[in-house]
């Protein structure tokens, strides 16, 4: 939006020009979604609470969470609502891979509210059942998938590149829908397995969308792409502008969120933010990078995931509560501890995978 009043008033003065440049408008996307996110939270808060909408805790987990019952939950809104209104200021407006992403993530936060409204509003423990909840998940996955399949303009765009590796690049056909479908509807779910403690998961979302944003930059500038060996994609690189409005909006959240948290995000945030990381990791091509990048999110699904089998199949628990955050909990760690050792461990890895740009 602003992006086009520049491009008027340059005709008056040269010096407008400057905000062509994606960089600068990157920065002000980050700067905007922070300064709307602090602006907005205390008021959200105070909304949330004369609303009594409050979070329920279970009572079979660590007993420190007890005394979390009825903190402001729906906070994710605040993420989403600074995230929007900053892409739509100073994004260009005109650009697929901007509207594509924005509206995954607005889709899934969707999801979340509804989730979120039937717990906490309308008092129901189960929320959306969690077939429908799968069932519009995939509806909206699979309907990016399919709108980026079919308007792939290179080949480039529907092939699995392999980090460290600078000539592997795998054509995947038809098979993107299934790859894309997964890393989407995926990463939704891995990110709202994650939201269980305060900031634990909003700090790796805000560390991980900053790299996606550094590659999908490098990704559009057909120079760097070229000299670091990997997709060309044209475009992309103005999903910067969202990147940076994802990282200024979760940092605002995460001054709310950080233990003890004032508010907490829910579903609402959770899904609709694991969805972006996944949608703008596709576009950019780097979907085994996020898996790298990403690992604290696989680790605590896959615990859910083994915790489950192992209890079907033979009536133990590998760990004392999934997810693994509450394990360490219940082995006597302190929240903020399991918090920022989660953290340490995703700069490390987000570390890792920016240096794939490099190491091929």
């Amino acid at each position: 939006m602003l992006l086009l009043l520049a491009e008027y008033l340059q005709q008056y003065h040269k010096g407008f020009a400057v905000f062509q440049y994606l960089t600068l408008r990157g920065v002000f996307g980050v700067l905007t979604a922070l300064v709307m996110s602090l602006w907005l939270g205390p008021k959200m808060i105070r909304m949330l609470r004369n609303l009594q909408i409050g979070q329920s805790v279970r009572t079979d987990g660590p007993q420190s969470h007890l005394a979390k019952s009825g903190t402001p939950t729906m906070g994710g809104a605040l993420i989403l609502a600074s995230i929007t209104i900053s892409t739509l200021l100073w994004a260009d407006l005109s650009n697929r891979y901007v509207w594509i992403v924005l509206l995954v993530t607005l889709l899934f936060g969707a999801i979340g509210w509804v989730d979120d409204y039937r717990k906490v509003v309308e008092k129901n423990s189960r929320g959306l059942p969690g077939r429908w909840k799968y069932f519009w998940q995939s509806v909206f996955g699979l309907g990016a998938a399919v709108v980026l399949y079919y308007t792939a303009q290179t080949p480039a765009e529907t092939a699995l590149i392999v980090p460290f590796l600078k000539d592997i690049s795998i054509p995947l056909g038809a098979g993107f829908i299934v790859l894309t479908y997964l890393v989407i509807v995926g990463t939704s779910n891995a990110v709202n397995l994650t939201d269980g403690l305060d900031g634990l998961a909003i700090l790796p979302t805000v560390l991980v969308g900053g790299a996606l944003g550094i590659f999908a930059y490098l990704s559009g500038h057909i120079s760097f792409a070229q000299y670091l060996f990997i997709p060309y994609v044209p475009g992309v690189g103005e999903l910067i502008i969202f990147c940076g409005a994802l990282v200024g909006a979760g940092l605002g959240f995460l001054w709310f969120n950080t233990y003890p948290a004032q508010v907490f995000m829910g579903d609402v945030g959770a899904l609709a933010l694991g969805a972006a990381l996944g949608t703008v990791a596709v576009i950019a091509r780097q979907e085994i990078v996020l898996f790298i990048m990403g690992g604290v999110f696989v680790v605590e699904t896959l615990s859910v995931v083994i915790q489950v089998l192992s209890f079907k199949l033979t009536g133990k628990r590998v760990f004392r509560m999934a997810p693994i955050h509450h394990h360490f909990e219940l082995k006597g760690w302190p929240e903020p501890r399991v918090i920022v050792r989660f953290w340490i461990i995703t700069v490390v890895l987000v570390l890792i995978g920016l240096a794939t740009l490099k190491l091929r």
